[in-house]
């Protein structure tokens, strides 16, 4: 359908091309018959218990690819939006003639973005990952009362900083991805990005969302200093897991705290083995992140910074 992010800036060949839909064509044939049976044997119960059966709209940032695969998987269409609240909020949407899965979709109407080097400021080309810039009639004059924070977030232009982190997609002439051109791609917030030691830059969120894969774990949090990981476990499927594996006896009614660990790290590193980084030592804890506590926004995102701050002590243990 041509609808394949790709960062390639380079023009595939006609040839190329038409060989690639047609091998597509052959393959989307040979599982149909799977597809159809599992709509009827499966689908369908998810449809009945989510309460969406053809169509979704998620709102404010990306949505992960995982997720993203599954609804897709299902026969679900997701249109996913991105705004912040100094854009009234909403900046760019993916279309239903156009749902890109992985992006927020196109600007909407009159909005314009760019993408720029973090340092320098320059505008970067398309399939460049940079700071990821908003303009248009909905952003915003400025924060009332507050012309530092006004400066901080604005230019003389009326660029808006989002502070995410993303690159826009190139065009193409042909190919599965002809029709992606200038959808906008999310990776994570520029604040958050962490720096190692050999100046490599690794993005959290990739390790965050491959991890939440995993059943047996509840929320992590993925330090902005060193890559350790803050777990909360999803303690009954741990447990289960553990007997399934005879880590301990059939009828144990707890599990303790070195194999949990141990258990969760085996489980952590099969998940984000395809990520760019893997996470070195883990801490579990065993009082979720919620509002109440201080540790999660009213909008269910969790702080990063107040979780490695109440854990520090027990972080830098994890390195002695």
């Amino acid at each position: 359908q041509g609808l394949y992010l790709t960062k390639n800036t380079e023009q595939p060949s006609y040839l190329a091309s038409s060989l690639d839909c047609l091998w597509a064509r052959i393959i989307a044939a040979i599982l149909w018959p799977l597809h159809v049976l599992a709509k009827k044997l499966v689908y369908q119960k998810i449809h009945s218990a989510i309460g969406i059966s053809k169509a979704g709209i998620n709102g404010g940032g990306s949505l992960p690819m995982h997720l993203d695969k599954f609804f897709e998987a299902i026969g679900v269409t997701v249109q996913n939006g991105y705004g912040l609240t100094e854009s009234s909020p909403v900046v760019a949407c993916r279309r239903p003639y156009c749902n890109v899965i992985g992006s927020i979709g196109h600007p909407i109407q009159h909005t314009e973005f760019k993408v720029v080097d973090s340092e320098t400021g320059e505008v970067l080309p398309p399939g460049t990952r940079g700071i990821v810039k908003v303009r248009g009639p909905q952003v915003m004059k400025g924060y009332y009362k507050n012309p530092l924070a006004t400066k901080q977030a604005l230019d003389e232009d009326g660029w808006l900083d989002t502070g995410d982190i993303g690159w826009i997609a190139p065009h193409h002439l042909a190919g599965r991805s002809r029709r992606c051109g200038g959808v906008i791609v999310l990776e994570g917030r520029a604040k958050d990005t962490i720096v190692l030691s050999s100046g490599e830059n690794v993005e959290p969120l990739e390790i965050e969302e491959a991890a939440m894969r995993s059943s047996l774990i509840q929320q992590i949090v993925v330090d902005q200093r060193r890559l350790a990981a803050i777990i909360v476990p999803s303690k009954d499927e741990v447990l289960q897991a553990a007997k399934v594996s005879s880590i301990v006896d059939p009828d144990a009614v707890d599990l303790g705290r070195d194999k949990m660990t141990s258990l969760l790290y085996e489980e952590l590193s099969k998940w984000t083995s395809e990520c760019s980084f893997q996470v070195g030592p883990i801490l579990v804890v065993d009082e979720p992140f919620t509002i109440d506590s201080g540790l999660m926004t009213p909008t269910m995102k969790i702080r990063r910074d107040q979780v490695v701050a109440k854990y520090k002590e027990e972080i830098a243990n994890l390195y002695k």
